[in-house]
């Protein structure tokens, strides 16, 4: 059956979501037998004490929805491929730190330089495709011009992307439904911009990542019966990132995943603020998600606030386009 390319995104969504649906209950089923249960950091909310054992490393359930569901429709672009090595080069870094985490009983997962060095290893990869095949100008929101840097230059700045834009994913993944959900929001905005921007490919990526996330939030929702974990996370940011760096709107990502900076940026102050006050802390708790939950906001009205912020982001960042 001969399907429109406008409606190649919608479609992959569709399959993502359905694909997650329908695996989800056996996914989850499993990664319970193989005892794959969440640990939780006793200086966290106390609320979140009882989600100690619930399935985590869901995420790979998203991310075979993804691939599955873009590799259903051909051809096979570069981009397509370039788009499956970032979310899987960086779904593995994450899968990695969830086992060590999970199956080996170290709490921190991988050491800091190691995490680093996979994360800067793939996202350079990527950096030196862009610069040689995509070209080194980038769009600049709310002004119809683009801005050419030098290579090097570039390359720095796009490594950066996609590192950033993986940990800002993974930052914001700390309560029930709140990344996976936030991420299906950017994702769908990002798909539009790539149609419009004459990018089939990747906007029918950037749908798979919106519907295999949506059918992950009715598993992840409060109260969560399975949780992403960083193979998740960093999958989904990576994806996030690489579409935005192959379709030269990096200059727009932090629009469109306002949240994901907003919840970075709260860590960044709360660590700068301790250091320069010897001690004190400028939010209850970071990232900004558990500052509220201490405030007594319930967690599901959290997740459904920062969803609006989220959209707002979104349209904000389609505005700066159109």
């Amino acid at each position: 059956m001969f399907i429109p390319a406008s409606f190649l995104p919608l479609f992959s969504g569709l399959l993502a979501f359905v694909l997650s649906l329908a695996a989800g209950p056996r996914t989850i089923h499993y990664l319970g037998k193989l005892k794959l249960g969440q640990q939780v950091r006793g200086d966290g909310p106390k609320t979140h004490l009882s989600k100690a054992g619930t399935p985590t490393m869901g995420g790979i359930l998203m991310v075979m929805a993804i691939v599955a569901a873009v590799l259903v429709f051909p051809p096979l672009t570069d981009n397509k491929i370039v788009l499956l090595f970032a979310t899987l080069g960086y779904g593995v870094i994450g899968f990695l730190d969830d086992f060590i985490k999970v199956v080996a009983k170290r709490s921190l997962g991988l050491r800091a330089r190691e995490k680093l060095v996979g994360q800067f290893g793939v996202a350079l990869l990527v950096a030196l495709y862009a610069s040689a095949r995509v070209g080194t100008d980038l769009l600049v929101p709310f002004w119809d011009k683009t801005v050419v840097l030098p290579a090097v230059v570039y390359i720095i700045f796009t490594t950066l992307v996609l590192v950033g834009a993986a940990n800002a994913v993974n930052i914001t993944d700390g309560l029930d439904g709140l990344a996976a959900g936030s991420t299906a929001i950017s994702a769908s905005a990002l798909a539009v911009i790539y149609h419009y921007l004459g990018y089939p490919d990747l906007s029918l990526f950037s749908g798979a990542v919106a519907g295999a996330c949506l059918g992950f939030v009715w598993f992840n929702a409060p109260p969560a019966q399975v949780f992403m974990g960083d193979t998740g996370s960093l999958a989904l940011g990576a994806a996030l990132g690489a579409g935005a760096v192959l379709s030269k709107t990096s200059l727009f990502l932090p629009i469109i995943g306002g949240l994901f900076v907003i919840e970075t940026l709260s860590v960044i102050i709360q660590v700068l603020y301790f250091r320069l006050t010897k001690g004190q802390r400028l939010f209850r708790m970071a990232p900004l998600h558990h500052h509220f939950e201490l405030l007594g906001v319930p967690e599901s009205k959290v997740m459904a606030r920062f969803w609006l912020v989220a959209l707002v982001f979104a349209v904000l960042g389609l505005y700066a386009l159109f």
